[in-house]
């Protein structure tokens, strides 16, 4: 039976927003019914991820509720509105999903042929006529960027998936009576009914690599929910399965042939560009976001609005990327604007910044202020680089972890060396060098402990110096970083492939695409990665297995029109920028204890 308690908003002027989605479950045979007022709570603390509406809807005789707050990019009109219900009575479906789903059309076309109708034309609609017909197995289809919660009246159960490279985010609070899903962290914490108590791995995970590495939180009583994969919860218990499994596919890349990176590359962002409303590009003068640039100023239907975020104390030094960024802006006809902003307005806007995290982590500034540059011209969606350095060994641990294991492999026959050196020289070594020099026979022997010594912010054993003790031990007790980092490389014969599934399943998913949902959705600002694609993944792949393992200027050399010679003779820099300085820190570590002390309330 449906109960409809708060109907959606009417919308105003189609306008593109971050979405937020919130499901609560009394799946436990002696839970209490929902409460819709927590429901709420919770939903409208995710306002700024959807500002243009909210709806909500109540099922199973008040045992689960949903609510949404609006995204409108793909139909914006009325019809589009979250949740989305199918059916009636005991075939009831309901949806809220959050994401695109950039094959819907074609997705949509299939169901069309089968004899199904369409109320509206938005991705939401054809994901729940899919599950309607398929069940999980239709997430193995979906190419895009979500999360989402399918209530299936049927089963009487509600599911929950999250996209196969963990691009959007979803958590999930489950006490074992209830279930409680949502966008944000903080947005299931202003429901109310939240187990608060600290989760060690979360908080030593933090200062361990500078984010909270998945499935933690800084809370026990609510987790990440796995990429790739779904969850159940109905009459029969708890289920769950896999639809994509990024390890799996780095350990067994298959040849196709005729494979070829230009037109993979062009696939992606055309599919990155379908949109109702106008798609930009955050464009540096880096490879990843010109190649993307040169592709969808082609490709638009009209005139590519393309932003660059400058520093006003860079100007005119070799750390100023706006010439050759502008330079490309010509060249590729965008019509482009430079923000070129003061190192005071980082600390201007350190509150700000500090409040718009989700979760803590010591990136994302640089992301924060380029969202709110492009969302002040107009933009709705804009298309960023992010995940070339991952796909095409764009970093320098590509180049000098396999150097660090060839050079000191041989000290890791012997283990008590190397924690015998590290355990004797510490103290000293952290007075007149990097920390983590002390480590270097210990943690400088394999690739998975040295992709730890490299992208660790602190190390394991200087926790104990910078939180509570107990809670150092007990958290990096259950993190096992030294095992799940091994987990992820382990059976991975190459050197290239093993680091990128590091970089893919730490870094890249637990900093870089967090980073980017939050401070895009700070500004209301959707953030596409068309480099962070499975199909894309799947073709590189193809062209390793082939012996054929594409470059990052492989890539840049399938931009039609070319690169301006002198973006692409330009050696990779980095994006360098004094963040904790600006901030009124020293250093990352220093704005790392600003950021966990500012998460905890204590600021």
């Amino acid at each position: 039976m449906r109960y409809g308690f708060a109907p959606p908003s009417r919308f105003p002027e189609p306008r593109a927003r971050m979405c937020g989605l919130v499901a609560l479950f009394a799946h436990g045979p002696d839970a209490r019914l929902v409460d819709p007022m927590e429901m709420i709570r919770i939903r409208d603390a995710m306002r700024a991820r959807g500002p243009d509406g909210d709806g909500a809807w109540m099922g199973a005789y008040g045992r689960v509720v949903m609510g949404h707050r609006r995204l409108s990019i793909i139909d914006p009109s009325p019809a589009g509105a979250q949740p989305m219900v199918a059916g009636e009575g005991r075939d009831e479906t309901a949806i809220v999903f959050n994401g695109e789903i950039y094959n819907y059309r074609a997705l949509k076309k299939r169901l069309e042929i089968q004899g199904v109708k369409f109320r509206s034309g938005s991705d939401t609609e054809v994901v729940l006529e899919m599950y309607r017909r398929e069940g999980p197995a239709m997430l193995a289809s979906l190419r895009g960027m979500f999360a989402l919660a399918i209530w299936d009246g049927r089963r009487q159960g509600l599911l929950v998936a999250r996209d196969g490279l963990g691009i959007k985010p979803l958590y999930i609070a489950d006490d074992g009576k209830t279930v409680r899903v949502a966008s944000q962290v903080k947005a299931l914490l202003a429901g109310g009914r939240i187990d608060t108590a600290p989760d060690p791995a979360g908080h030593a995970g933090f200062f361990l690599w500078g984010h909270v590495p998945e499935p933690h939180t800084l809370y026990r009583g609510i987790r990440a929910a796995r990429p790739g994969a779904w969850e159940w919860w109905g009459p029969g218990g708890r289920d769950g399965g896999t639809f994509f499994d990024l390890g799996a596919e780095l350990r067994r890349p298959q040849p196709v042939a005729g494979v070829d990176l230009k037109a993979a590359l062009e696939d992606s962002v055309a599919h990155h560009l379908i949109a109702d409303v106008p798609v930009g590009v955050f464009l540096s003068a880096g490879l990843d976001s010109t190649t993307l640039c040169a592709m969808a100023a082609r490709q638009a239907g009209g005139r590519l609005l393309s932003v660059t975020l400058a520093f006003a104390e860079f100007e005119g030094t070799e750390h100023d990327e706006a010439p050759l960024a502008e330079l490309a802006a010509h060249h590729f006809g965008t019509d482009h604007v430079t923000a070129r902003i003061p190192a005071a307005a980082f600390a201007a806007q350190r509150g700000r910044i500090l409040a718009d995290m989700d979760q803590p982590s010591i990136d994302g500034v640089n992301v924060w202020f380029v969202a709110r540059a492009a969302a002040a011209r107009g933009l709705k969606v804009a298309l960023s680089g992010l995940g070339g350095d991952e796909l095409f060994a764009g970093y320098d641990t590509f180049r000098q972890i396999p150097r660090m294991v060839s050079a000191l492999g041989p000290f890791g026959a012997m283990p008590a060396l190397g924690r015998g050196f590290r355990r004797v020289s510490a103290g000293l070594v952290r007075r007149f060098a990097s920390p983590k020099l002390a480590g270097i026979l210990e943690y400088g022997t394999s690739l998975p402990d040295a992709y730890l010594l490299r992208r660790g912010l602190f190390m394991p054993w200087e926790l104990d110096r910078v939180m509570d003790a107990d809670m150092a031990h007990a958290g990096l007790e259950a993190l096992a970083p030294r095992l799940r980092l091994a987990e992820a490389a382990g059976g991975i014969a190459d050197d290239r492939l093993a680091i990128s599934a590091l970089e893919m399943q730490f870094y890249m998913r637990n900093q870089l695409l967090r980073d980017a949902d939050w401070a895009g959705m700070a500004h209301s600002l959707e953030i596409r990665v068309p480099l962070v694609d499975t199909a894309l993944l799947r073709g590189v792949l193809a062209l390793h297995a082939a012996d054929r393992a594409p470059t990052k200027r492989d890539m840049a050399l399938c931009a039609s029109p070319a690169l301006p010679a002198a973006i692409l003779g330009r050696p990779k820099t980095g994006f360098f920028v004094p963040v904790a300085q600006w901030l009124g820190e020293t250093s990352l570590r220093g704005w790392a204890g600003r950021v966990h002390a500012a998460a905890l309330g204590r600021t």
